[in-house]
């Protein structure tokens, strides 16, 4: 597959995920190329795994290694990708008990401002 095509592929999963968001991060355009070509591209896009569950293995990672501006971002794309938030709430109360309580309590915080934030603006799936 060409660079151009893992691009544009990489691009529709950013736009599914993070919809009007996408855009705002402010990161430089050769690392914003490289996120969406290989990231997005590459790994978002094989087979073996839907979106949804890539999402939730995401939300997993970052919740107990505790990047929660990255967690809060993944939050609205599972949101946005139609993962209900019961499902996402139950998922931090699963990962409390294997990261530590901070990680489920940080996680079900970052939950609420995200929804809260995403009802709010009108953009709420679930």
């Amino acid at each position: 597959m060409s660079d151009a095509n893992r691009i544009e592929k990489g691009m529709a999963v950013i736009a599914k995920l993070f919809g009007s968001a996408a855009g705002r991060a402010k990161l430089p355009e050769d690392f914003r190329r490289i996120t969406a070509e290989h990231l997005f591209g590459n790994i978002w896009s094989r087979p073996g795994l839907e979106l949804a569950e890539r999402s939730m293995i995401t939300l997993a990672a970052l919740a107990v290694l505790g990047r929660e501006a990255e967690l809060r971002l993944h939050f609205r794309g599972a949101r946005n990708l139609g993962i209900p938030r019961a499902k996402l709430e139950e998922m931090m109360i699963h990962l409390a008990h294997y990261g530590g309580w901070p990680v489920g309590v940080g996680g079900l915080r970052a939950l609420d401002e995200v929804c809260a934030a995403m009802d709010a603006e009108g953009d709420a799936q679930t």
